[in-house]
């Protein structure tokens, strides 16, 4: 019995390590801080592990698992917790202004697209985030966030019109988004 034991917990702490940076980028995304992020990671796993033996023999574990991390973060919101995606006075800091080929340029961009991102209502935002960074087909984004296809479909194409509507970030919503 021990031994069962043991091989359940070797198996999650195998699933955690592989899957974890994996989960902080989604976390990361979806609450916009990496403090947070690391919560709603931790809460998540806390939550599965519990559980493991009928997560681990789900057909897509990481599935399950991402669902939780969704439901967790949408009850954290419910709670009208706020979420910052980027500090509200960035005064103090120094703007460098760099190529458009340099990686800082990049950087800037995605400060850009991950303050625009924390504009987004919690649902489009999380379409958003599950469609077009995680990469989701709209099938898996729907099982995720306990939804219909027709509301992924819905949330992510409203979420990213209003990213387009932004100045200066709409270049990067088409290059980098599908269309």
């Amino acid at each position: 019995m021990g031994d069962g034991k043991q091989a359940r917990n070797e198996e999650f702490q195998s699933f955690m390590v592989g899957r974890w940076p994996r989960l902080m980028r989604t976390a990361f995304l979806l609450t916009g801080e990496q403090h947070a992020a690391e919560d709603l990671v931790q809460s998540t796993l806390e939550r599965v592990y519990v559980s493991w033996r009928r997560v681990g023999a789900a057909d897509d574990p990481e599935a399950y698992v991402r669902r939780v991390m969704i439901n967790l973060h949408a009850r954290k919101h419910r709670r009208r917790l706020k979420e910052f995606l980027a500090p509200k006075d960035d005064s103090g800091l120094v703007h460098e202004i760099a190529d458009a080929g340099d990686r800082i340029a990049q950087a800037d961009d995605r400060g850009a697209l991950l303050k625009a991102l924390s504009q987004l209502p919690v649902r489009q935002r999380e379409a958003v985030v599950l469609r077009y960074w995680e990469d989701l087909t709209e099938t898996q984004a729907a099982e995720a966030m306990g939804c219909s296809v027709g509301t992924v479909k819905s949330n992510a194409a409203k979420g990213i019109t209003k990213l387009r509507a932004i100045p200066g970030l709409a270049e990067t919503v088409t290059h980098g988004g599908r269309k």
